[in-house]
């Protein structure tokens, strides 16, 4: 029967896990406590970094519908609950890693999906949230002028084409 302080602790999790739009989970194996420190505020300001409880952890994942990570939960294992953009927290594990060799991504989920280390490592590759969003509004833009200078060009190719049949014309008449 699970004592009181370990189903809050499931119930903590769980909660976690349905609020979050990505958890990355981590073997934190050598790190000091300064780095797990330092590693928190690398993440940024929408991750939450926890050193949790294999077994605790495995059922508030499956509590919450994740049954992905199951092969995960094994050695000293953390997670990082990202409720903000998942590139960002991706990114500062990406380089806190390349710094702390003892800090390995085992994987984790993205909105439901199940990513692995690899696929965590690409998704650090992608610009941010805002630098995609500001590019796509540039092509937007890009394109909005190309249709204004193609739907400017008719006229104003209309207009010297009648022109120059009019002065066809009058240099015609006036030949006769």
């Amino acid at each position: 029967m699970p004592t009181p302080d370990k189903a809050a602790a499931v119930a903590e999790l769980t909660d976690k896990f349905r609020s979050s739009n990505a958890a990355v989970l981590t073997e934190y194996r050598g790190l000091t406590v300064a780095q797990l420190k330092q590693l928190r505020r690398s993440l940024g300001e929408n991750s939450e970094y926890a050193v949790v409880k294999n077994t605790l952890t495995k059922i508030a994942a499956n509590e919450a519908g994740i049954n992905t990570l199951d092969d995960l939960f094994t050695g000293p294992t953390a997670v990082a609950f990202v409720t903000g953009d998942p590139v960002e927290s991706a990114k500062g594990l990406r380089d806190f890693a390349k710094e702390n060799p003892n800090l390995v991504i085992k994987g984790g989920v993205l909105d439901g999906k199940a990513l692995s280390a690899d696929e965590f490592k690409k998704l650090a590759d992608l610009e941010s949230r805002e630098v995609l969003l500001s590019k796509l509004a540039g092509a937007f833009k890009g394109k909005q002028s190309q249709a204004a200078q193609l739907f400017q060009a008719l006229p104003s190719k209309f207009v010297r084409t009648a022109e120059a049949l009019r002065a066809k014309q009058a240099e015609q008449g006036g030949a006769e």
